[in-house]
């Protein structure tokens, strides 16, 4: 049986086109025309500058540069339209209220109010979070429900306790027509205005609200003289007998080189604060019987209807029996100038959350188990406060006078 043969055709030899020079340099402005078109719809505008930033004493570029999303690059164009959009009041469904209402820098980026107040005077539940150094959150809110900072600029927008719109589309609509910011996102985004635009653009500009060369930078940089015989006491006790670094550490590893001096573990740790409200104890006993069934998202939801349900904290993210009552670390950098403190802005002066340390904080059947109370004389308690003191950065406390000493 003859196999059949596969019949194989010899390709015809192309002939060369022979073009003349002027076909020749026709092509090659069509080529660059069609690339120039190319690179203005990238997303890349040619007039953006990449962002150099100057980091204070204390903070190293190998950390800032590690918390910059890919997707989100740091530009100048974009880090000034993001400022701008920060303390614009027209954010807000009745044009009262922006970004800096509750982050502003005469407080050190929050607003030394208990709880935060949107438009109309709204009250929320929570005290708002200094944004010093929020680049290096883990999560964003005392309860860490969202991860980006790109996230957390879009909630307060339709939040209606903060800036109060129906829509984040509605927001889009005013600034789409404000004169000058379509055509500044066309420059930073090659693009109309957009709510990941905005997103993007306030999170960039927050990404540059840092804070270091505080005195305790310049002593652990060689400077002895930097800290006080007190304040040197109050670092040895804050990292020792009063275990405050179990939660507030500084001295932990980004790197085999580098520390993460931020004086907070970014954990969450139940401490008792909410445990002073009358309902606690009845709000936890309802989380701890739903964890017991792995509740879903619209369980949560339904909870965290409750006008009481903020005393759960991070329980209305993950569901955990463990996270009842439980809220996110603070930074200690600054604390000095960011008074009320916790959550709910409970407590009002530094001495004040020294003593509630002290006696172990409140009891309650969530509490961290390795809040424990500890036996500190008035003077130790006193040299704590004077090294927390030294947690202040030169540059943020400079910012804060010239702010408070404009009139505007």
């Amino acid at each position: 049986m003859n196999r059949p043969t596969a019949r194989i055709e010899k390709p015809e030899v192309a002939r060369p086109v022979v073009m003349n020079r002027g076909v020749i340099l026709k092509l090659i402005v069509s080529v660059l025309a069609i690339s120039a078109m190319i690179f203005a719809r990238s997303g890349r505008a040619a007039s953006e500058e990449p962002f150099d930033i100057k980091l204070p004493v204390g903070m190293s570029a190998e950390v800032w540069n590690y918390f910059i999303p890919k997707d989100n690059p740091m530009t100048r164009e974009k880090v000034e339209l993001g400022k701008d959009l920060f303390f614009d009041t027209r954010l807000s469904a009745d044009g009262s209220v922006s970004c800096s209402t509750c982050h502003n820098p005469k407080f050190a980026f929050t607003d030394g109010k208990s709880v935060a107040e949107g438009i109309n005077g709204r009250k929320g539940t929570r005290s708002a979070p200094s944004l010093l150094n929020v680049i290096f959150n883990s999560g964003q809110f005392w309860d860490g429900r969202v991860e980006s900072l790109e996230q957390q600029v879009a909630m307060p927008l339709i939040n209606p306790d903060e800036m109060g719109n129906a829509s984040t589309a509605d927001v889009v609509k005013r600034v789409r027509a404000i004169p000058g910011y379509a055509l500044r996102f066309q420059q930073v985004f090659a693009g109309p205005v957009t709510v990941d635009g905005i997103s993007k653009a306030v999170a960039a500009f927050e990404r540059t609200l840092l804070s270091a060369n505080a005195p305790f930078d310049r002593y652990m940089a060689g400077d002895h003289n930097a800290l006080s015989e007190s304040a040197r006491r109050g670092m040895f006790l804050f990292s020792g007998k009063a275990r405050c670094a179990v939660c507030h550490n500084f001295l932990a590893n980004f790197t085999t080189t580098q520390t993460f001096p931020f004086f907070s573990d970014q954990m969450y740790h139940n401490t008792g604060v909410a445990a002073a409200d009358a309902t606690y104890l009845d709000m936890s006993a309802r989380a701890t019987l739903l964890s017991k069934k792995e509740p879903s998202a619209a369980d949560l939801s339904g909870l965290a209807a409750d006008r009481n349900a903020g005393l759960l904290g991070r329980f209305l993210v993950t569901g955990s029996s463990l996270d009842i009552g439980a809220f996110k670390t603070p930074t200690l950098r600054d604390c000095e100038l960011t008074a009320p403190y916790f959550h709910d802005g409970s407590v009002k002066t530094l001495e004040d959350v020294v003593k509630f340390y002290v006696k172990g904080g409140n009891r309650n059947p969530n509490r961290d188990w390795e809040l424990q109370a500890v036996n500190l004389s008035d003077q130790e308690q006193a040299e704590i406060v004077a090294f927390l003191k030294c947690l202040t950065s030169d540059d943020t406390r400079k910012m804060v006078e010239e702010a408070r000493a404009r009139k505007d």
